[in-house]
């Protein structure tokens, strides 16, 4: 579970990346899933969008992608998202305490 003070943190450097991770009509599948995945393993954290054709409510898709990917929702504002999850082996992030 992440502070405030390391959501803050975390937004502040999503601010400077771009978004990577589109979801698309077809919603949440495995394909998403694995893309998000590993953009995780490689980043930490990244940038998504949900298009407007998924009827599935927003919150409930990025839940779901968080728990897939066993990482942390850091913020959703409207069709944005950003994940983050921690790499214990290359990790690139040092959170404040």
């Amino acid at each position: 579970m992440l502070t405030s003070k390391q959501r803050a943190y975390l937004r502040s450097i999503a601010n400077n990346i771009d978004t990577i991770l589109i979801v698309g009509k077809n919603g949440l599948n495995e394909k998403i899933i694995k893309q998000a995945d590993g953009a995780l393993r490689a980043r930490e954290i990244f940038k998504g969008k949900i298009l407007d054709t998924v009827y599935e409510k927003h919150k409930e898709i990025v839940t779901n992608l968080a728990e897939a990917t066993c990482s942390n929702i850091v913020q959703i504002i409207g069709s944005k998202f950003i994940l983050y999850r921690k790499n214990n082996k290359n990790f690139k992030i040092k959170l404040p305490k």
